[in-house]
């Protein structure tokens, strides 16, 4: 297990804002425990503060916007494609290899746009890259597999697809893919993930000499002029913060570690 990867993990359960705030009030009702009265008054004003703040407003939507609207959505331009790469991330293997049925979370969007772009270009090749981003994974928490289960229901013929499952992260993700599928110079590669994971997507397919061309989807954000709406349940407005936070922290991470060639990678 490569110490980026195990740093990352740690250091983000620690460093998600929701899990930050709840630190917070939890270490302040301590301190008023020891009669640190002021000390823990203050931690905990801030941490409600904080749920208030990043729960109802839409600062969560400030943070996500400048990523999501990067990359421009996909115009087909009839150009041939040459193939079509799903990154994982959308699957609950956790749960749907348990029970037999295919489960996705938010990101189900990546899914339904893989789907449809195997019948836009039938003569495309497919594959799906990922495995699990879980710091202690279990044998059945595998993406690919949650994958495999789901085609039938996509609409996808198994043997049309070429399976990554080993990858953990973003920068692994373009790593194995290139192994995997063998990129030529001149072909047509269509990446398919979530529209705030793209630019780090690209930067790490770019890093290893993967020229891919975005298919961004799972927009959080409806547009730049119209990111004044709150949030009507904190839990959504916090979730959203989280995946912000984690994709501007990732991007940083990535670039320090040279695992991208930029800070926020560019069309």
């Amino acid at each position: 297990m490569d110490s980026f990867f195990t740093a990352s993990k740690v250091l983000w359960f620690f460093a998600t804002p929701s899990n930050l705030l709840v630190s917070l009030a939890v270490v302040g009702l301590v301190l008023l425990g020891f009669r640190r009265r002021r000390l823990g008054t203050g931690l905990i004003l801030t941490a409600v503060a904080g749920w208030l703040v990043f729960g109802f407003s839409p600062v969560a939507l400030y943070m996500l916007s400048p990523l999501e609207e990067r990359f421009p959505q996909f115009k087909d331009d009839g150009t041939p494609v040459t193939g079509i790469i799903m990154l994982g991330g959308s699957e609950k293997p956790e749960i749907g290899n348990v029970r037999g049925l295919p489960s996705f979370g938010e990101a189900g969007e990546r899914p339904i746009a893989f789907a449809a772009l195997s019948r836009r270009y039938p003569q495309a090749r497919l594959a799906f890259v990922g495995g699990s981003g879980l710091l202690f994974p279990n044998g059945d928490a595998v993406e690919a597999q949650m994958i495999r289960m789901s085609l039938p229901d996509l609409g996808i013929p198994e043997a049309r697809v070429e399976f990554e499952g080993k990858s953990r992260n973003t920068a692994e993700n373009a790593e194995f893919a290139k192994a995997l599928l063998k990129p030529k110079p001149g072909e047509r590669w269509l990446l398919v993930t979530s529209a705030w994971h793209m630019p780090r997507a690209v930067g790490c397919f770019r890093k290893v000499g993967f020229d891919v061309v975005p298919y961004p989807v799972d927009f959080q954000t409806a547009a730049p002029d119209r990111l004044d709406q709150p949030f009507s349940r904190a839990a959504d407005g916090l979730d959203k913060t989280d995946v912000a936070t984690r994709e501007w922290i990732g991007l940083v991470a990535y670039y320090l570690s040279g695992k991208t060639s930029a800070l926020l990678p560019a069309p």
